[in-house]
């Protein structure tokens, strides 16, 4: 018997659920071993580097892994023009930063920067033997093999970054371990689409084409999210310190890895999702509501919780040396719990096709957030990150506008669903930090208040009878059964 769209939905969110959970850690644990091995100054460096990676990796999948998606019912020669595209592009992409490696190590005044961008940027290229069976994977929902071939990739290229931190290879481990992240994640997927798709040597351009008017807009609109995702260290890594970017970098890529959680789950179920239900305004508002009730579930207790802890959790787990990261990765936290809710927007404007309005926020979204930072600079990196957060939170409202004429859903019914998990969060976080504000063993301070913070939030949750809460327990108790 064929499964109904929300069956699909709800298998799709489990396993997106387990993928991310169990990357991220892993993530931590590969993280916080890393970390202690390697300086600040190693993460300052490969991190000068990710919005180049970011930009090329963009421009090499040219936005038609959401083509595809986005395609009804997607052909063998729909994935094989794709294949062949991306490989072009990244092949081209890479003679270009391999040419541009000096003026980029001159520009952030690093020399080592020459011989490590030129091999970072290998990943690109080595990811664009497997975007098009990524796109299928996505397209298919097959959640629970890219779970299984993100956890070999984690495992890989994470146990591989600590060898080779222990061998002495400082900022050299972070770089192989990018590459061999991609291998390995390539190599899984290849592994679980041979018998489904594989591409073929007949070479035939004519679906990119048709799918250009769509993906080029999403392709300009990737770009301008890599350059707003990276600007700060883009921009940090010209006017501070080494050692400040890299406090930075530590920071953010905490933040980011917690709210990718819950990023990371949504994205793999959302756009078709929505593609499946768009034409029906009713079923696609009680969707979208749905996926904002679960979002804010999921990423107010994940945020904000980490921000109460991250002090504890930065001198515990990576020691002293990045006693700055802490302060910044509170701020960033807190601007990170609605960072997850752009996904559900976004994915509900590419569903219906507007990749216009799509790259047109983020344009908008990035020329003023590169007018705020330099405006602002001078006020140090602490003011910085605080206003970048509030200016994050604050263009929700304008992804909002466009929802909801495309939608109809109403700034009180998202409002409706979001606010109580942000009230309640926060009321048990303030619980939680004065409750064990007498504890100053920083081990039995971190353990005290995560416990007691989950158990409260859960707790409440569970009194208040939440019907999202009450959804999402009792289809993992008929998961766990099966």
């Amino acid at each position: 018997m064929a499964e109904t769209l929300k069956e699909k939905t709800a298998k799709g969110l489990f396993w997106g659920v387990l993928n991310n959970g169990t990357m991220q850690v892993l993530n931590v644990v590969f993280g916080i071993f890393l970390a202690r091995l390697l300086s600040p100054g190693d993460y300052g460096l490969v991190g000068m580097l990710a919005i180049f990676t970011a930009i090329a990796g963009n421009i090499q999948s040219a936005g038609f892994t959401n083509g595809l998606i986005n395609l009804k019912h997607p052909t063998a020669g729909d994935y094989n023009a794709v294949f062949w595209f991306n490989i072009t592009a990244s092949l081209v992409m890479y003679a270009l930063l391999f040419a541009a490696a000096p003026l980029i190590a001159a520009y952030y005044r690093q020399p080592a920067l020459v011989g490590l961008s030129r091999f970072t940027f290998l990943a690109f290229v080595m990811g664009a033997f497997g975007i098009a069976h990524n796109g299928y994977m996505m397209k298919n929902m097959m959640n629970k093999e890219v779970a299984v071939c993100n956890l070999l990739g984690i495992l890989v290229s994470g146990t591989a970054g600590i060898v080779m931190a222990l061998k002495g290879l400082a900022y050299w481990s972070l770089a192989w371990q990018q590459v061999l992240y991609i291998a390995v994640v390539n190599a899984g997927r290849y592994y679980y689409t041979f018998k489904l798709w594989h591409p073929s040597l007949h070479v035939d351009f004519t679906p990119i084409k048709q799918m250009f008017s769509f993906s080029v807009k999403i392709l300009i609109t990737t770009i301008i999210n890599s350059l707003s995702n990276n600007v700060l260290t883009f921009i940090f890594g010209r006017i501070f310190s080494l050692r400040t970017v890299g406090s930075f970098s530590q920071a953010y890529k905490w933040d980011t890895m917690a709210y990718t959680f819950v990023q990371g789950t949504l994205g793999q179920i959302a756009q078709p999702v929505m593609v499946a239900v768009e034409g029906e305004k009713d079923r696609e508002q009680r969707v979208m509501r749905k996926m904002m009730r679960f979002t804010a579930m999921l990423s107010m207790p994940v945020m904000l919780g980490l921000a109460t802890v991250s002090h504890e959790f930065i001198i515990i787990a990576l020691g002293a040396k990045w006693a700055q990261s802490a302060a910044i990765m509170q701020i960033l936290c807190l601007g990170g719990a609605f960072v997850p809710f752009y996904t559900v927007y976004q994915n509900l404007v590419i569903s219906h096709g507007r990749s216009d309005i799509y790259m047109w926020c983020n344009v908008v979204q990035l020329a003023l957030q590169v007018g705020i930072i330099l405006s602002c600079y001078r006020l140090g990196i602490l003011w910085l990150c605080a206003i970048y957060s509030v200016f994050n939170i604050a263009w929700l409202l304008v992804w909002h506008y466009y929802a909801r004429r495309l939608s109809g859903v109403r700034y009180r019914d998202v409002l409706a669903d979001v606010l109580p998990f942000f009230l309640i969060t926060a009321s048990v976080m303030a619980v939680t930090y004065v409750v064990t504000l007498p504890l100053y063993h920083l081990a039995l301070l971190l353990a005290a208040r995560v416990v007691l913070g989950a158990g409260l939030y859960l707790g409440t949750l569970k009194v208040l009878r939440v019907k999202i809460f009450e959804e999402a327990l009792d289809f993992l108790t008929k998961r766990m059964k099966k």
